[in-house]
C-alpha cells in the first residue's frame, strides 16, 4: 500500500478532520440527513479507493453532488434519491466498460470554472435558512428558497444561530490564510458546539446518530418509479464522472510521478455509488477539496484515503451521541466557507481576460448553473463552446488569388504573361472547407470577375466535410454557368473520398480538369487559351522536364 505507512495513515487522518464537517454538512444539505453523509463517506471512500484508478483520491459526498440531489429529494423522496444512486452507479460501470474516461478531459477550462462558480453560489444559498436558524422552506428552487428564509428570519430573528454561522465562517477563512494546516473547520465546529451545549443555546442540533452503519438493504427499490428515475441518473452519472476525474486530475498535478486511470476510477466511482445506498448513503464523487488535502498532507498510496474513511467510521462508532449535538448552524458557517474557498479568483479574472469567448461561457455556464441545473449548465457550455470554436476555426479558412507566372512550365514572352494574368486566376484554399466555413468561401468564390479559366489549388486544405464538398460544388457550378472554366489541382488522397462521393468534381474529372500539379492545370489553361486564339501558337514545346520539377 505504500513505501511509508507512516505518512499515509497521517494523511488519512488529517483528511478526516476536514472530512467529517463536509460529511454531515452535505448528508444535511442533501436532506437525506447527517447519518447519510457519514454512510456515503464511509462506504464510498473505502471502494473508491480500492477499486478507483487513482491512488490519491478521496471520495464521499460533495456540494456539486448535493446540489443535483436536492431536487430529486423533493420530487421523489428518500427512496428516489437511493435508487438514483444504483442507476447512476451502473452508468459509470458502463462508461468505464466503454473507456470512455478519456473524453471527460475535453471539457473546457471555462465550462469548468463556470460550472465551480455556480455550485458555489448554490451551496451558499442552501446554507442560509441553516445559518439563520429558520425552517428550510419548501421548494427545489435555491433563490426561492433562500428568499423564503430571509424573510422568515426579518419575521422572527435568531440571532444566536446566525452568529454562529458567521464566526464559524470567518475562522475557517481568516484561518486558513495564516495556518492552511490547521483543521481550522473541526475546531471552529467543536467550539460552537461546546458553547452551545455550556450555555444552552436556543439553537438546532444534527439529533441522534445511529452508532453503527445501517444493514446493508434494497429495500428503497421500486421498479414502478424506474423510468421516471434515469433522467436524474443520468444527472447524477454525468456529474460523478466529470468531478471524479477533474479532482483525479488536480491530484496528478499536485503529485510528482502519479498518474490516474481515467476508466479505473469511473469503474470504482460506479461501484461505489451501486453500493452506498444499499447502506442509507448518497451518491458520492471524488472530491477536490479532500483530495487536495490528502496530496498536501503527503499521501502517497490509497492507504491514506482508506485510512480515512476507517477514523469515520471509528467516529460514528464511538462518538455518535458528540456528534449529534453539534448545531446545524456550524454546519451551515463550515458549508459557507467551503462556497467562498471553492472560487480561485484569480484563476476566474485570468480566464475572463482570456478572451471573450472565454468569459462569455464561463459567465454562461455559471448563470445556467444556479438558474437551470448541473448538466444542463455543462451541456450549455459544451455548446457555446463549441460554437465559439467553430467560428474560430473557420475563420482559419483563406482563400488567396496567386501569381500565376512563378508557376508556368516553359517559357514565355511579357505579353504572353500579360495576356495568361488577365484570363487566368489562380486561388489557392488554405485550412479546413467544412460546414462552419464553407458559406464564407461561397460568397468570396463567387465574387471572382470575369475571367477565361479559375484553377482551384486545394494542396493546403487541411479538412473537407459534406457540407464544404458541396459548397465547393455549388462553387464551381455558378462558375460554369458564367462560363469560366474550372480546374482543380493537388487534391490531398484522404479527399477525394468525400469529393467523389458527393459528385462534387464527377463532371470535372470526365473533363479530365483535375491535376495532381498546379503547373500542369496552369498548362492546360495555356492550351485552352490557345485553342480559342486567346494565345499565339507556342514556338516550341514543353519538356517533361519541365512539369516534374512543378509543385501542387
Amino acid at each position: 500500500m505504500g513505501r511509508r505507512p507512516r505518512r499515509d495513515l497521517l494523511a488519512g487522518l488529517t483528511v478526516a478532520i476536514v472530512a467529517l464537517p463536509l460529511a454531515l454538512g452535505f448528508g444535511i444539505s442533501s436532506g437525506m440527513g447527517a447519518a447519510a453523509g457519514l454512510a456515503t463517506a464511509v462506504v464510498a471512500g473505502v471502494l473508491a479507493a480500492l477499486f478507483g484508478g487513482s491512488g490519491l483520491q478521496v471520495s464521499g459526498p460533495t456540494g456539486a453532488m448535493t446540489v443535483v440531489l436536492v431536487p430529486i429529494m423533493h420530487a421523489h423522496g428518500a427512496s428516489g434519491v437511493l435508487m438514483v444512486g444504483v442507476l447512476a452507479g451502473l452508468m459509470l460501470i458502463a462508461l468505464a466498460l466503454g473507456r470512455a474516461g478519456k473524453y471527460m478531459a475535453l471539457v473546457p477550462a471555462p465550462v469548468v470554472e463556470g460550472f465551480t462558480i455556480g455550485i458555489a453560489c448554490v451551496i451558499g444559498l442552501q446554507q442560509v435558512p441553516a445559518a439563520l436558524g429558520v425552517p428550510t422552506p419548501e421548494g427545489d428552487k435555491v433563490l426561492a428558497v433562500a428568499w423564503q428564509a430571509a424573510q422568515d428570519f426579518l419575521a422572527q430573528p435568531r440571532w444566536w444561530a446566525l452568529g454562529i454561522a458567521l464566526t464559524v465562517a470567518a475562522v475557517m477563512l481568516l484561518g486558513a490564510r495564516r495556518r492552511p494546516t490547521v483543521p481550522f473547520s473541526l475546531l471552529a465546529v467543536a467550539a460552537a458546539t461546546l458553547l452551545a451545549q455550556l450555555v444552552d443555546l436556543p439553537v438546532a442540533r444534527i439529533g441522534d446518530l445511529p452508532a453503527t452503519l445501517p444493514s446493508p438493504s434494497l429495500a428503497f427499490v421500486d421498479v414502478s418509479v424506474l423510468s421516471s428515475l434515469l433522467a436524474p441518473a443520468v444527472a447524477v452519472a454525468a456529474l460523478a464522472a466529470l468531478e471524479s476525474l477533474l479532482s483525479a486530475a488536480v491530484a496528478d498535478g499536485m503529485s510528482v510521478n502519479h498518474k490516474h486511470d481515467p476508466d479505473r476510477e469511473l469503474f470504482g466511482q460506479g461501484l461505489a455509488n451501486l453500493i452506498v445506498p444499499l447502506f442509507g448513503g448518497v451518491p458520492a464523487t471524488g472530491a477536490i477539496a479532500r483530495t487536495a488535502v490528502n496530496v498536501r498532507s503527503g499521501a502517497q498510496s490509497r492507504l491514506a484515503a482508506l485510512a480515512h474513511a476507517g477514523v469515520l467510521a471509528v467516529i460514528v462508532f464511538t462518538a455518535a451521541d458528540l456528534v449529534a449535538q453539534i448545531p446545524l448552524a456550524a454546519l451551515a458557517g463550515v458549508l459557507l466557507a467551503t462556497s467562498v474557498r471553492m472560487v480561485e479568483v484569480g484563476s476566474v479574472k485570468a480566464m475572463i481576460r482570456s478572451t471573450r469567448g472565454d468569459a462569455v461561457v464561463l459567465g454562461l455556464t455559471a448563470i445556467a448553473t444556479l438558474a437551470l441545473d448541473l448538466v444542463q449548465a455543462v451541456i450549455l457550455g459544451l455548446i457555446v463552446a463549441g460554437a465559439l470554436a467553430l467560428r474560430s476555426i473557420s475563420r482559419d479558412v483563406r482563400l488567396d488569388a496567386m501569381p500565376i507566372h512563378p508557376d508556368l512550365p516553359g517559357d514565355h514572352t511579357e505579353q504572353e504573361h500579360a495576356l495568361l494574368a488577365e484570363h487566368i486566376v489562380a486561388y489557392r484554399l488554405d485550412g479546413p472547407l467544412f460546414f462552419a466555413a464553407a458559406h464564407r468561401f461561397l460568397l468570396e468564390l463567387s465574387e471572382v470577375a470575369t475571367v477565361s479559366v479559375v484553377i482551384l489549388r486545394m494542396s493546403r486544405v487541411t479538412t473537407i466535410d459534406a457540407s464544404g464538398a458541396l459548397v465547393l460544388g455549388d462553387a464551381i457550378e455558378r462558375l460554369q454557368r458564367r462560363g469560366i472554366t474550372v480546374y482543380i489541382s493537388g487534391i490531398r488522397t484522404d479527399h477525394h473520398q468525400p469529393l467523389h462521393a458527393l459528385g462534387t468534381i464527377a463532371r470535372l474529372d470526365e473533363a479530365s480538369h483535375v491535376f495532381a500539379t498546379t503547373p500542369e492545370a496552369i498548362a492546360a489553361a495555356r492550351d485552352r487559351l490557345r485553342c480559342t486564339g486567346v494565345l499565339p501558337a507556342p514556338a516550341a514545346t514543353s519538356s517533361a522536364s519541365d512539369l516534374s520539377r512543378s509543385r501542387p
